[in-house]
């Protein structure tokens, strides 16, 4: 089969697409035919090997994880002996490790059924996505229907989905993003946009009952000034510009908790079969869109990942696989 594989840290170029022997489901396990995946900035923390704490895990100098992608949507091809929720045939999407292949096995407990009416696509833009802005709005934020939510970087991968599942919940909703994509942003249900490069949500005067942060480009002293009086800031990934920075948050969440009713948390996402299940539920009612940026190729999986280092996606950016090779923009 074919796969993007890697044997050391650096950028996108160490990415190679080549001949790999196709794995075999151990007992728990599904080995899955791959019709999409997507990119995350995960994938980028494996492929450069930053921050280099994170190398005591992958390894030193030499990574010991030689394949990336972990978003997955497929057909079941074969299950391992102790698999009892699915049979060959069966279309479902994801987590796994090694998703930029055309077969990959993955635990039965990280895919659930995908919905009928959901494309591959879609579904393969939903799981790290969907369920970090699920766990922050739901998890940290306690959003209640009625309660006025800002989505800070509302038009990115997480964005996008914390946009619609606030909607879902019942909130009124405001998007910050930039000026090319604030109808993006309008068109998938925020009541409100605020284009960050003519306004300071800060500065506006506005209080909010959660802020979902997943940019980190504003001092958490001016995020705690546009909350309202029991209001929750929610720190997403990689805000604050840096891991080491997040002990400091950490400090300041304790001393918001002590003399504020206002709270501090921060995200690390985790991700579960209930929260996929949910995510597939929110998308089979039409509650939840996701939104696509791009489309690649499996050999265009570097050119991919260079596109998503820039920063700039809307939405989603997604790999096809076992289709044609260059499917086109977007």
């Amino acid at each position: 089969m074919k796969a993007i594989v890697y044997n050391r840290y650096g950028p996108a170029e160490v990415l190679r697409y080549e001949e790999a022997a196709r794995p075999v489901p151990k007992d728990d396990e599904v080995l899955i035919q791959v019709r999409a995946a997507s990119v995350n900035p995960a994938d980028r923390v494996l492929m450069r090997g930053v921050p280099y704490a994170a190398r005591f895990v992958m390894g030193l100098s030499k990574s010991k994880v030689k394949r990336t992608g972990i978003d997955v949507s497929g057909l079941v091809e074969a299950v391992g002996s102790k698999v009892t929720g699915f049979r060959p045939g069966d279309e479902v999407f994801g987590t796994c490790r090694g998703a930029f292949a055309e077969y990959v096995c993955t635990p039965e407990s990280s895919v659930v059924t995908k919905p009928a009416n959901v494309t591959f696509e879609d579904a393969a833009a939903a799981p790290i996505a969907g369920y970090t802005a699920l766990q922050a709005l739901r998890n940290k934020g306690h959003v209640q229907s009625g309660q006025k939510v800002l989505i800070n970087g509302a038009s990115g991968g997480v964005g996008t989905f914390a946009v619609q599942i606030a909607k879902a919940f019942g909130a009124d909703v405001t998007g910050v993003c930039s000026t090319r994509n604030v109808e993006m942003v309008r068109s998938i249900g925020a009541d409100r946009v605020i284009d960050y490069t003519r306004e300071d949500f800060t500065k506006s005067g506005r209080r909010y009952d959660v802020i979902v942060d997943n940019v980190g480009n504003h001092s958490l002293a001016a995020c705690r000034n546009a909350l309202g009086p029991t209001g929750i800031y929610v720190g997403v990934g990689g805000s604050w510009r840096g891991y080491i920075a997040v002990l400091g948050h950490l400090i300041a969440a304790s001393v918001w908790s002590r003399f504020s009713k206002r709270k501090l948390r921060n995200l690390l996402a985790r991700g579960n079969v209930e929260d996929l299940t949910s995510l597939r539920d929110l998308m089979d009612s039409g509650k939840v869109k996701p939104v696509i940026d791009r489309r690649y190729g499996l050999s265009e999986v570097p050119e991919a990942m260079r596109y998503l280092e820039e920063g700039h996606a809307r939405g989603k950016v997604i790999i096809t696989v076992r289709q044609d090779e260059n499917p086109g923009r977007p």
